[in-house]
């Protein structure tokens, strides 16, 4: 009789245990672990104030740009009273692509060089592009048309900046990004071989512009944008983001 109650009191003991673990897991569960990782990514992302990226196929439903038409070298700005997703809030990657094209958004605070916190957004001159002010480059094709945009936040309000696609990626050396990419090697700068993207920012330093085109990148060929100190066809480097555009 005792050893009967000592083996009832060993199994009770045995399934509080378990049901003990079994409550641990729960707490563990796959679901909960993935949620702390990526809220553990947010807040890194946060704090270094390093760029996000992503790809997909772009069809219009799948949170990449829509395409909008725009014949050969359309170009536009825009003073940052448009709509769409916040910085940093890329859309859904996957997706059947109806058009057969492609999407990109990458997004950067800028910061000088050699800064603390390493970024692929680059200011060269704080009074005209201030540390912590942002950039969103999106990037669309398919088989008939080529988009590029950008927009930026935190800029100096109510003031004229120009921007180009540029051949090299950003370095403390403003003069590291190249010389502007070009469809076809010419020596004059102008909207129709090149990607312009000047834009004038509105009270609150905000602006935006949009760039369409016929044909596409080549394969390397296009590796950052350049913000320059006035519109046209040159101007002084004040910033650079270093984009991963896709051909």
């Amino acid at each position: 009789m005792t050893a009967q109650v000592d083996r009832t009191a060993g199994a009770a003991g045995v399934a509080g245990a378990a049901e003990a673990a079994g409550a641990g897991r729960a707490a563990r569960a796959p679901g909960t672990v993935r949620r702390r990782v990526l809220v553990g990514t947010a807040a890194l992302l946060m704090l270094t104030g390093g760029a996000t990226i992503a790809h997909g196929a772009a069809d219009g439903t799948d949170g990449a740009p829509a395409p909008d038409g725009g014949g050969h070298a359309a170009h536009s700005t825009g003073t940052g009273t448009g709509t769409g997703t916040g910085f940093g809030e890329a859309g859904p990657v996957g997706g059947a692509s109806r058009s057969g094209g492609f999407w990109m958004r990458a997004d950067g605070v800028f910061s000088p060089p050699g800064s603390f916190v390493p970024s692929d957004a680059l200011t060269y001159d704080t009074a005209l592009v201030p540390a912590a002010a942002r950039i969103e480059i999106t990037q669309y094709a398919d088989r008939t048309s080529h988009r590029v945009g950008t927009r930026l936040r935190g800029m100096v309000p109510n003031r004229a900046y120009g921007m180009h696609v540029h051949t090299s990626p950003c370095a403390a050396d403003p003069a590291s990004a190249g010389p502007h990419y070009q469809h076809r090697a010419s020596a004059t700068a102008d909207p129709v071989n090149e990607v312009w993207l000047d834009f004038r920012t509105d009270r609150n330093g905000n602006g935006e512009a949009e760039a369409r085109h016929e044909w596409g990148f080549r394969d390397g060929g296009a590796r950052s944008v350049i913000v320059h100190d006035a519109q046209g066809g040159a101007g002084k480097r004040v910033a650079c983001f270093t984009v991963p555009f896709s051909s």
